[in-house]
C-alpha cells in the first residue's frame, strides 16, 4: 500500500529537483526525504529517482507514478473540502501570497469584502512574486497564490493546480520628460531599442513580460538598472537613467514628476493575473469564498 505522505515527497522532489530543496520546502531533513523515497521505492518495487551531480530526476517509473500522484493528491484535496463542507466549516484562516500590486488591487479589497460576507474567514497575506507564490502553494506553505502568467510558469491545465483568471492589464512606456519621444501619443517599442532600460530582476514575472515584448519588437533590452519596486523604476526614469515598461495599475497614485507615461503602439505587453490553489481545494468552504471575493475585487 502506497502512503500518501510519500507521494507528497515524490512531487516535491520532482518540483525542486534536489533532495535538499524538497526537504527545505517540506520542513524535513534531507535524510528524512531520502528515507521516505527509499520506502516508496520499496512499496512500489520500482526505482523512482536517479541521483546525479546536478540533483535528482525521476525515472520513467517515477514519471508514471507522478501522473497518478497529481490525481491522488487532488482527490485528497477534494475529500478535505467535502468533509469541511459537511462540518459547515465557516471559520478559519486562509493564507494568500501575492505580489505588491496584486495585494493593493484585489487582495486588500477582498479582505474587506470577506469581513462583511464571511466574517469567520481570516486572511493572512504574504508579499511574494508569482514565481515564488506558486511553489508556495504546491509546497502547502500557503493556500492561495495571486500570480502573473510568465514563461516557465505552470500552465492553466497543470494537473497540480486550479487557475482562476482575475484580470489583465497593459504595460505602459515610461520615459523621462527630456526623452526624444516624450511628446509622442503612443510609443513603438522598436524606437526604444537603443535606450538604456530599467526593469525588474530576472525571475520576476514582469521581467519576462518586458523582455518578451522587446524581443517581439526585434531587440533585447539593455537593462542598466534593476528593481522589483516600480516606484524605484519610475524614480530612476525621472532621473533620466533610462526607459521602462510598467503595468498600468502600478502607476496609480505614483509621483510621476519627471516622466511621461505613453501607451504602447499596437499590441501592448500585458500582465495577466490569476489566482491559483492546489487542484481539488477550490471547493473548500474556506477557500471558495476567498476566490469569489478576489474575483469580485478584480471585476471592480
Amino acid at each position: 500500500m502506497i502512503e500518501a505522505r510519500r507521494l507528497h515527497i515524490l512531487r516535491a522532489v520532482a518540483d525542486h529537483r534536489t533532495v535538499t530543496a524538497a526537504a527545505a520546502a517540506l520542513y524535513l531533513t534531507p535524510s528524512a526525504v531520502s528515507q521516505q523515497l527509499t520506502a516508496l521505492e520499496q512499496e512500489t518495487g520500482r526505482r523512482l529517482v536517479e541521483r546525479g551531480a546536478k540533483g535528482v530526476r525521476l525515472t520513467p517509473a517515477g514519471e508514471i507514478l507522478l501522473v497518478h500522484t497529481n490525481l491522488v493528491l487532488a482527490q485528497l484535496e477534494r475529500a478535505e473540502a467535502e468533509l469541511a463542507a459537511y462540518d459547515k466549516g465557516a471559520a478559519g484562516t486562509v493564507t494568500v501570497a501575492a505580489f505588491a500590486t496584486g495585494i493593493a488591487l484585489v487582495v486588500a479589497p477582498a479582505l474587506a469584502r470577506l469581513a462583511d460576507t464571511a466574517p469567520g474567514i481570516r486572511l493572512r497575506v504574504q508579499d511574494a512574486e508569482g514565481d515564488a507564490s506558486l511553489p508556495m502553494v504546491l509546497d502547502r506553505q500557503v493556500d492561495v497564490a495571486v500570480a502573473v502568467e510568465y514563461r516557465g510558469a505552470p500552465p492553466a491545465d497543470d494537473p497540480r493546480l486550479t487557475h482562476v483568471p482575475l484580470y489583465a492589464e497593459p504595460f505602459d512606456a515610461v520615459v523621462p520628460v527630456t526623452h526624444r519621444l516624450a511628446d509622442a501619443r503612443e510609443v513603438q517599442l522598436a524606437e526604444l531599442a537603443k535606450d538604456p532600460w530599467i526593469g525588474p530582476y530576472p525571475g520576476n514575472p514582469c521581467h519576462e513580460v518586458v523582455v518578451l515584448a522587446c524581443e517581439n519588437a526585434g531587440f533585447r533590452p539593455r537593462l542598466e538598472h534593476s528593481s522589483d519596486d516600480f516606484r524605484a523604476v519610475v524614480a530612476l526614469a525621472s532621473a533620466d537613467a533610462g526607459v521602462a515598461l510598467v503595468p498600468r495599475s502600478a502607476l496609480r497614485g505614483m509621483d510621476l514628476t519627471g516622466v511621461v507615461v505613453c501607451p504602447v503602439d499596437g499590441v501592448a505587453p500585458t500582465r495577466r493575473v490569476f489566482a491559483a490553489v492546489r487542484r481539488g481545494a477550490e471547493e473548500h468552504p474556506l477557500i471558495r469564498p476567498v476566490l469569489g471575493a478576489l474575483g469580485t475585487a478584480a471585476q471592480a
